[in-house]
C-alpha cells in the first residue's frame, strides 16, 4: 500500500472513532432518559439478542432493536438484553479470515456494547468449554460437522449459514481452516446454547426477540428458545432506507399475508409508480447499500448480437452465500446446480441468447463471494459459447432494459423476478422466494416440472403472461414497502461514513412512546397482543 493510501486509511480510521465517541454520548444520554422514566414492570420479561451486526458502531438492526427495547421499558415491559462479554471464540463479524483461530476483536466491541446498553438490565453470556464436546470433534471430518449434534442439539446444522457467509461461498473446502473455524463456531454455540437456556428457564420470557435468526449466534437462540414453547420474533432492512421489518417466521424468508381484497387505489398505484420510476433507474438502497452505481444502457454491439438470435432469454441470478439460499433451495440441490441445469438447455436451444447476469453484490468491496457466478461462468468456458452471454457483477448494464427485450425471464429467487412481473415479463422462478406463494411468478413443484416448462416456454412461439401476475406483482412489492416495512426514519440517520451504520437523531424520550410512533405502535401490537407487524392504511 502506498504512503498516500496509509495516510487515508489512518484519517478515516480517526474520523469512525471520533464519529464513534460522539454517537455513543447520544446513546447513553437517550438511555439514561429512558430509564428515568421507565414505569413499574408488572408483567414477563421479552429477552432480546443481537451479536451480529456491530462491533464498532451502530448498526441499523442495532439501532432497530435498541430503539424498540427502549420503547417498550417505556411501556412497562421489562426487557432484558443477552449480550456477548467474548462469549463467541469467534463470533462472525469478528471472524479472522487467514486464521481460523485468531482472536475476535472483543474489546471494541464490548465497548460499543456498553454505549448502546447504558442503564439497560443485560445477561452477558461468556464462553465456556466443554472437555466431552471437544473430544467429540477432534476427529470429526467435514461431513460429519454438517450433522453434527451434541445432547440433541444440531449445532452443525445451526452454525452452517453463518460458515458459508462468513466464507463467502456455499460448497465448502475440506481444508484445515475451514473445519478449525467450523469446530469453533460450534463449540461457541454450545456453550451460548447452555447460558441462553439458563436464561430462559430463570426468567420465562413472553418473547425472545432476535436478528435476522440464521446467523449462528441467534440462531441458536432462536433454537433454544422454540424448544421451550418460548415465541420467537425476528428482524431486518427492510425494503425501504431506514426501515425494518418483523416477523414470527424467519427473516429471510417470510411470506406477506396479504389479504384476498386488497386492492392499490389510485393514491397507492401513484406511490408505487414513483418508488419504481426510481428503482428503474437503479435509484435505490438496501442496508445503506447502492448496489447499482450506476446503470448503463445495452451497448450497439450487444443489441447486435441479440438481434442475430431468435429471442432473449436473461438468467439472474443470487449470491451463494446469502443467508436466503437456504429456503430457497426446494427444487434444485442449489443456485449453481441449477446453472448447470441451464447451461445443458442452451446448448440444446442455439436459436436462444441466454443472457446470465451476476449479481452487483458478489463483487462489493468487503464481501466479494469466494464462490462466484463469475468463477463458474470461466470454468464452464461460457465464452465459447455462441449462444450464452455472461455479464459479470461489475458490468451495469440496465437489467431493466434487459427485462423489456427477453421472452421471459429466469431467475433464482432474486427480487428482480417480481420487479420483472410489474414490467409484464413471463417469469419463472426456480428457488423459493418471498414472492413465490403471492402468484407473481411461474414456481412449478418439482425439478421435472420447472424443467419441463422451461422447455415448453422456449419452443412457444409467443409467452402469455397471466394478468394476475402483474397485478399481484404490485400488490406484493407495495405490501412489503409500505406496510411490512416499518420506518425507523424519525429515530435515525446514516452516519456518513460507514454504509448501514447509524446514528441517533435528536428527539424526545416520549417519541418513543406508541401513541407518537406508528411504527413503535405496530411493533409493541406484534409483541405483546401477537399481531402481524404491518401498518394499516392511515399508518402509511
Amino acid at each position: 500500500m502506498t504512503d498516500l493510501g496509509l495516510i487515508t486509511r489512518a484519517r478515516r480510521r480517526l474520523q469512525r472513532e471520533a464519529l464513534q465517541r460522539k454517537n455513543n454520548v447520544v446513546l447513553r444520554t437517550m438511555a439514561c432518559q429512558v430509564s428515568q422514566n421507565l414505569p413499574e414492570a408488572q408483567q414477563k420479561p421479552i429477552v432480546f439478542f443481537n451479536a451480529s451486526t456491530r462491533l464498532s458502531g451502530l448498526s441499523l438492526n442495532a439501532g432497530f432493536s435498541i430503539l424498540t427495547a427502549w420503547s417498550l421499558g417505556l411501556q412497562g415491559v421489562p426487557v432484558v438484553h443477552f449480550v456477548c462479554s467474548s462469549g463467541l471464540q469467534p463470533c462472525v463479524l469478528g471472524t479472522n479470515r487467514k486464521d481460523a483461530n485468531g482472536a475476535p476483536p472483543c474489546a471494541d466491541c464490548i465497548r460499543q456494547s456498553q454505549a448502546v446498553y447504558e442503564s439497560s438490565q443485560i445477561r452477558e453470556f461468556e464462553y465456556k468449554t466443554d472437555p466431552n464436546l471437544d473430544n467429540q470433534l477432534e476427529e470429526s471430518s467435514l461431513d460429519q460437522l454438517m450433522g453434527f449434534e451434541h445432547q440433541g442439539v444440531p449445532l452443525g446444522e445451526l452454525v452452517l449459514p453463518s460458515l458459508r457467509w462468513i466464507l463467502r461461498r456455499h460448497n465448502l473446502a475440506d481444508d484445515e481452516y475451514t473445519t478449525t473455524l467450523y469446530k469453533n463456531y460450534i463449540r461457541s454455540a454450545w456453550s451460548l446454547a447452555r447460558q441462553f437456556e439458563q436464561l430462559v428457564k430463570e426468567l420465562d420470557p413472553q418473547v425472545v426477540v432476535l436478528f435476522n435468526g440464521m446467523q449462528y449466534p441467534e440462531a441458536v437462540a432462536r433454537w433454544v428458545a422454540r424448544g421451550y414453547g418460548i415465541r420467537v420474533i425476528s428482524h431486518e432492512v427492510g425494503m425501504r432506507p431506514l426501515s425494518a421489518y418483523f416477523t414470527e417466521g424467519d427473516a429471510t424468508a417470510y411470506d406477506l399475508d396479504i389479504p384476498a381484497d386488497f386492492q392499490l387505489n389510485q393514491d397507492q398505484n401513484e406511490k408505487l409508480d414513483a418508488y419504481l420510476s426510481a428503482r428503474f433507474k437503479g435509484d435505490f438502497h438496501m442496508a445503506g447499500v447502492k448496489f447499482w452505481p450506476e446503470m448503463s444502457e445495452l451497448s450497439q454491439d450487444f443489441q447486435a448480437t441479440a438481434a442475430k438470435f431468435k429471442q432473449v432469454v436473461p438468467v439472474f441470478t443470487n449470491v451463494i452465500f446469502d443467508t436466503s439460499q437456504p429456503h430457497a433451495n426446494v427444487l434444485f440441490r442449489d443456485m449453481f446446480f441449477w446453472l448447470d441445469q441451464i447451461l445443458e438447455v442452451a446448448k440444446t436451444h442455439p436459436e436462444t441468447l441466454f443472457v446470465v447476469r451476476a449479481h452487483p453484490d458478489e463483487a462489493r468491496k468487503g464481501k466479494a463471494s469466494e464462490e462466484s457466478v463469475s468463477q463458474w461462468a470461466q470454468d464452464r468456458q461460457l465464452d465459447n459459447l455462441p449462444n450464452v452471454k455472461f455479464v459479470p457483477p461489475q458490468e451495469y448494464i440496465n437489467s431493466y432494459d434487459l427485462i423489456r427485450m427477453a421472452k421471459f425471464v429466469l431467475i433464482y429467487n432474486s427480487t428482480i423476478g417480481m420487479e420483472a412481473s410489474i414490467l409484464g415479463a413471463p417469469v419463472l422462478s426456480a428457488g423459493k422466494a418471498r414472492f413465490t406463494a403471492s402468484d407473481v411468478v411461474w414456481f412449478p413443484q418439482s425439478q421435472q416440472a420447472y424443467l419441463a416448462q422451461l422447455e415448453e416456454l422456449l419452443n412457444a412461439e409467443s409467452v402469455e403472461v397471466p394478468e394476475r401476475f402483474k397485478i399481484n406483482a404490485r400488490r406484493f412489492l407495495y405490501w412489503q414497502l409500505y406496510r411490512s416495512s416499518l420506518s425507523f426514519e424519525e429515530f435515525l440517520e446514516p452516519d456518513g461514513l460507514w454504509p448501514g451504520y447509524v446514528k441517533l437523531k435528536n428527539f424526545d424520550w416520549q417519541a418513543l412512546l406508541p401513541k407518537h410512533s406508528n411504527t413503535l405502535a405496530v411493533i409493541a401490537e406484534g409483541l405483546l397482543r401477537e399481531g402481524d407487524f404491518m401498518l394499516k392504511e392511515n399508518q402509511e
